[in-house]
């Protein structure tokens, strides 16, 4: 896991928890692209674990939960800008960075801290 996204850590917890998909609903490898409040965020299953970021890639807005998903990176499939979303930092520019959001997993829901 990286250090800014994924699971909840304690101490950082600022906002509330809302669900945002189901287990079932996201296997490992993909991704999917869901509303939470007036944000649209993207959610990542990797290596057993769900990561989230904002869906809108820093170059032109491409939609990254549609991207294609390796490993812990994801490519925007509109120019191919490449972020690793366990970090939501932009593999050529780490300076580059998306906003992330903490995920907890409770039985087979997927909860995102907003």
């Amino acid at each position: 896991m990286g250090e800014d996204c994924g699971l909840e850590r304690s101490g950082k917890n600022l906002g509330r928890f809302v669900k945002a998909a189901r287990r079932s609903e996201i296997p490992e490898g993909s991704a999917r692209i869901i509303q939470v409040d007036t944000r649209t965020l993207a959610i990542f299953h990797a290596n057993g674990e769900f990561f989230a970021i904002d869906n809108a890639c820093l170059h032109q807005g491409g939609p990254l939960g549609e991207g294609e998903v390796y490993g812990t990176r994801v490519v925007c499939p509109w120019h191919g800008w490449e972020y690793d979303f366990s970090t939501g930092s932009n593999v050529d520019d780490p300076s580059m960075k998306l906003t992330c959001f903490p995920v907890r997993v409770q039985d087979d829901d997927i909860l995102v801290e907003i």
